[in-house]
């Protein structure tokens, strides 16, 4: 048997070690190169979401993100003016929907390392990429290294080099959209407001105000502040960025700066992502979205999400290459009129002018959609997709959304819908295991057979391998589907079809989607 070529993945920022973290994860062989000595140090992206942490889970590297970070359970929406509460989401609402009701708060300079821990091979440092050729089944790379030029031939090439992407100029392709005028300033100070200076606002707070609006997010061990620079501004020096925040939080008894930044802001997005189902364009390499409401870092783990699982299936000869271009055709529009529209409507919601995309929704909904979980994606082509959740309670859900992560009960323990589904696709069943339902055997590693049953399988209902026990019915009142009926789940966690239960369908469906048979363990 041929040797497998390893993916390519070019530039170990948040969305590059995200990828290849679900490279390995499906065992697919990688190289994850940087053209720096060191992972960055830069003052950057603080907040991450319960989307992203499902998806770090799948990938098993959370355990030590969450020992690092700040876990948040309350968003504060805070009127400036009068120093009042707006509105606050609040996400216990959704202990039903994730294992991870809350947000983080982890400066990327402390993130990345860790997420570098978690990789089974390290990041390849001082590798520049100085042009690649796609040349048939492979991407030949040619590379600066410390030992002088290197060729590389990969299976993939995946670009999460960032916004100045040199493999999407290389590819010639353009991007479209806009930078703001206003830049953001960021910094970090060190201040008590817990104790001395006791304030109580939330962990993460969005202050709103016509003429300068702030966030402040309380980072493990200091205190985070981002504000708008009005155009042309320049930066305030030290003691004037003082003076600034404390308008904000009034006077203390201490205060230390420790960094600041100031960077552009951007809505612009690829005209394409991909080249001859060989080159993929990842993260900001794709499109750069105002970082407000966490949706720049947050939007691209979406795309380390939907790819990596994608190519295991093409590389293990489980699909066909055309199950690849379902990447773009999910994930371009979630960038573009999603996260990006978002985070513009975020803004002018800051500084209270029209646009507000959660404003009039329900609790539940309002904390759905902030923290990613509403990303429905369009699974079929169909042009059906959205990022807002509306309804006033959990809705039955659809073909495209992501699976609420509820916890069921196996034959052998607890376990969640997401672990269920974290290798291979799986079909739920809803039905009545009493009745003896007709449930496929468990004999492919891409595909999984399920009932969903509020009745425990007796141990002679021939079932008892392939039941989850849904005490009270909670997984299925939330999932809302009528009984007898066949949820297929695939290994992102995104629903791909919801059909009648039936002799075969699943296998039918599975191979709608792929292209090939459901494979057998002993094929």
């Amino acid at each position: 048997m041929t040797e497998q070529l390893p993916v390519a993945v070019v530039g170990a920022g948040p969305i590059g070690l995200t990828t290849a973290l679900g490279l390995a994860h499906y065992g697919i062989p990688y190289v994850l190169l940087e053209e720096d000595a060191v992972l960055s140090s830069d003052t950057k992206a603080g907040t991450t979401l319960s989307r992203t942490l499902e998806i770090w889970n799948r990938y098993d590297a959370l355990d030590g993100i969450l020992g690092a970070a700040l876990r948040i359970d309350e968003i504060g929406d805070i009127d400036r003016a009068t120093n009042t509460p707006r509105a606050s989401v609040q996400l216990a609402e959704l202990v039903n929907d994730t294992q991870f009701p809350f947000v983080i708060n982890l400066p990327q300079q402390k993130m990345e390392p860790l997420l570098a821990a978690a990789l089974p091979e390290p990041v390849l440092t001082q590798r520049r990429l100085t042009s690649f050729e796609v040349r048939g089944d492979r991407v030949v790379l040619q590379l600066e290294t410390p030992d002088g030029p290197q060729e590389l031939e990969a299976s993939y090439l995946l670009a999460c080099d960032g916004g100045r992407s040199r493999i999407r100029d290389a590819l010639g392709v353009k991007v479209v959209g806009e930078t703001l005028a206003e830049r953001y300033m960021l910094i970090d100070v060190v201040v008590d407001l817990d104790v001395n200076n006791a304030r109580d606002y939330p962990y993460l707070a969005y202050f709103a105000d016509k003429s300068e609006w702030m966030v402040l997010i309380r980072q493990p061990d200091n205190w985070r502040f981002l504000f708008p620079l009005p155009p042309g501004a320049d930066a305030p020096g030290d003691e004037d960025l003082l003076v600034k925040v404390k308008q904000f939080i009034g006077e203390v008894d201490r205060i230390e700066l420790l960094g600041t930044v100031v960077y552009n802001v951007h809505h612009r997005v690829a005209e394409q992502w991909t080249k001859d189902r060989k080159v993929f364009l990842m993260g900001d390499a794709a499109h750069l979205i105002t970082p407000m409401w966490a949706l720049g870092l947050n939007t691209g783990a979406l795309d380390a999400s939907n790819l990596p699982w994608r190519l295991a299936w093409v590389l293990r000869g489980w699909a066909e290459p055309a199950l690849l271009d379902g990447y773009e055709q999910e994930q371009r529009p979630v960038a573009i009129e999603g996260s990006g529209e978002m985070a513009e409507a975020a803004r002018k919601y800051m500084s209270f002018q029209q646009g507000a995309v959660t404003e009039g929704t329900s609790d539940w909904a309002t904390a759905y959609t902030r923290t990613l979980l509403g990303v429905r994606l369009d699974v079929d082509g169909s042009g059906d997709w959205s990022m807002v959740a509306t309804a006033g309670a959990p809705p039955t859900v659809r073909a495209g959304d992501r699976a609420p992560d509820l916890v069921m009960q196996s034959p052998t323990g607890r376990t969640t819908i997401h672990e269920l589904c974290r290798d291979s696709f799986v079909a739920l069943y809803f039905t009545d295991v009493r009745r003896r339902p007709s449930i496929p055997v468990n004999d492919s590693p891409a595909l999984q057979h399920y009932a969903v049953s509020r009745w425990d399988a007796p141990h002679d209902s021939g079932l008892r391998d392939r039941a989850l026990f849904d005490p009270g019915s909670v997984t299925t009142k939330r999932y809302g589907v009528p009984p007898e009926t066949i949820v297929l789940i695939r290994p992102d966690g995104h629903i791909a079809a919801v059909a009648p239960l039936g002799t075969g369908v699943a296998e039918e469906l599975y191979t709608r989607i792929t292209g090939r048979p459901v494979p057998r363990e002993d094929a």
